[in-house]
């Protein structure tokens, strides 16, 4: 039986202010009780990145009246807050099936409500919008994408006037001024003279700002084979243009996937997460010889790279090899050219890999550590305006190389992995290569993600139950390790079972255990914040053995992280 307020909230879908053809597709649900429940379960509910769903009609779904909604609450609270005088926003949007549609929503809601926007005219990159934001001094910024995440899903990312995503305060404040938004009460009519379409001068100023932070080499530019796919998406806007700003002649692009297409025909999933997704890419290198491949998702913040191991074999490093790399890179080059200065200072997350505090040690630099989402390494820049950022990074395939743009950017990030790649061609060398000498100097860090979905209206307490016994029943031992520590983000407290200690942690309220192993593992637990999904994060290390081989040791380290998942079931 379908409960109460679920039949009350599909019944007001087939009234005004809803249109003709909505009603239609809300009528259509009667015929699906189960379709019914799950499109009107509830609010859809911000998360790291605001907004993500399902595309269709209902309250628990990505329409032009739950993004009319949040849009309507957004123009009410900035104008609340900043009386007095015009209010601007910008807005993007990938390359998702009604994007477009949807961002010209938003722009006519923002216009309806006397908010000056800057709309592109054309679907352009997440990390673009973050930079257009600042250079265009709006008080916040718009971007129509759902990720990585599968074809029928879209979304809304909010951006503060600072380019980054929102974060506490401002979120919450956010939020329930779009909970106290009634659907009667969102203006879509258009003061068309407040919406101005934006392209090819922001395009140009975004593109030199990604030369600024990320171009090292002046020459030496002529034999790098560089393999590119968008898979679909919309770096095909920017990354190609840049590379060629940048001096590289000899670029390939993925011609099967080079065209934005929101159902991703050739690829499962257009996540560069997973080496399917960049198979394409790889052939294409093995068959051209190429040095390196470089995949980026629909939005162009994440992006997944493919060397060449030692025997010849392509591998795609992950998020965490790429993150350690770039850093490592960055901040050697910094310290070779004398401009590392004594506030200098990175950031990483709380799930990513550990191997980035022992980087920053050995340079010197302070290490600040954030919650899961690139929201808080955009807040920590732009808390820090006395300190200079040199990057930061996230295990999920997402980097940020100085402080132009406040959010991921896989278009630097790009530009960034070519110049490193270049740079070690010249001298014979090769990423993996540059890989194993990171490990040597610091020790081997292996990492793996297990995700778990739990779809439908049960899949959130099915969840919630699981963390729920995680807390209430903490294990003593995994895999015959004993845990010596447990984090717990949501209480705010870290337990030391060894000296019988607790603290306070230092960062916001989050959904997040960590249990710290005797022999340095370390497993993070957490629910994702845009899928319904909860994720086991899994990390594990060991001192660099030059009396056995590279693969072997790895081997090793994999056969632990094993043995960890076996104890969860996983």
């Amino acid at each position: 039986m379908i409960a109460p307020d679920i039949i009350e909230r599909f019944n007001s879908w087939l009234l005004p202010p809803f249109d003709s053809d909505t009603v239609k597709e809300v009528k259509k649900l009667k015929k699906n009780p189960s379709e019914l429940e799950e499109a009107f379960c509830n609010y859809l509910e911000f998360g790291t990145g605001g907004i993500r769903g399902i595309m269709g009609v209902g309250t628990y779904r990505i329409n032009r009246y739950t993004l009319g909604r949040c849009t309507q609450g957004l123009s009410i609270y900035i104008k609340k807050t900043n009386p007095g005088r015009q209010i601007k926003s910008v807005v993007a949007y990938d390359c998702r099936n009604n994007s477009a549609e949807f961002a010209q929503e938003v722009a006519s809601v923002f216009a309806a409500n006397g908010v000056k926007c800057f709309l592109f005219s054309e679907l352009r990159t997440t990390p673009e919008l973050s930079y257009a934001v600042r250079h265009l001094k709006a008080d916040c910024g718009i971007v129509i994408t759902a990720s990585h995440n599968p074809p029928e899903y879209n979304g809304f990312k909010v951006y503060g006037s600072d380019g980054a995503q929102i974060t506490p305060p401002m979120d919450n404040h956010v939020i329930q001024a779009i909970e106290k938004v009634c659907y009667t009460e969102v203006m879509f009519d258009t003061d068309s003279h407040l919406v101005e379409l934006i392209d090819n001068e922001i395009d140009q100023s975004y593109f030199r700002a990604v030369l600024e932070v990320a171009q090292i080499l002046d020459s030496d530019k002529k034999d790098l084979r560089i393999i590119f796919t968008p898979l679909h998406g919309t770096s095909i806007t920017a990354i190609p243009q840049v590379l060629e700003l940048a001096g590289y002649k000899d670029v390939h692009i993925v011609e099967q996937q080079s065209k934005p297409d929101g159902n991703f025909p050739t690829v499962e999933s257009p996540n560069p997460e997973e080496i399917n997704a960049l198979s394409m890419a790889l052939k294409q290198a093995q068959q051209l010889g190429g040095d390196i491949v470089i995949g980026t998702d629909p939005d162009a913040d994440r992006l997944g790279i493919g060397t060449r191991k030692l025997n010849g074999e392509w591998t795609i490093l992950s998020g965490n090899q790429t993150m350690a790399l770039f850093t490592e890179f960055l901040l050697e080059y910094h310290q070779k050219n004398q401009t590392l200065e004594s506030n200098s200072f990175i950031v990483s997350t709380i799930v990513s890999s550990p191997i980035m505090k022992k980087i920053a040690h050995h340079y010197g630099v302070e290490f600040k550590l954030c919650l899961t989402g690139f929201k808080w390494i955009g807040k920590m820049i732009s808390e820090s305006p006395d300190k200079k950022f040199i990057c930061g990074g996230e295990e999920s395939f997402g980097f940020l190389v100085g402080d132009k743009v406040r959010d991921k950017d896989a278009v630097s990030a790009t530009l960034l992995a070519c110049e490193i790649a270049q740079i070690l061609k010249n001298k014979g060398k090769s990423l993996y290569q540059s890989l194993i000498e990171l490990y040597q100097k610091y020790g081997i860090f292996q990492e793996s993600l297990v995700s778990l979905t739990k779809d439908g209206k049960d899949g959130a307490l099915k969840i919630q139950a699981m963390m729920e016994n995680l807390r209430k029943n903490p294990p003593i031992s995994i895999s015959n390790k004993s845990i010596i520590q447990i984090d717990d983000y949501l209480s705010g407290q870290s337990q030391n079972l060894l000296r019988s200690k607790t603290t306070i942690l230092n960062l916001p309220r989050s959904n997040v255990l960590i249990y710290f192993l005797d022999d340095e593992s370390r497993i993070a637990i957490r629910p994702s914040g845009t899928e319904p999904k909860i994720k086991f994060y899994f990390s594990v290390q060991s001192p660099f053995d030059e009396t056995e081989s590279f693969d072997l040791q790895i081997l090793k380290l994999q056969q632990r992280i094993e043995n960890l998942k076996s104890a969860f079931s996983l």
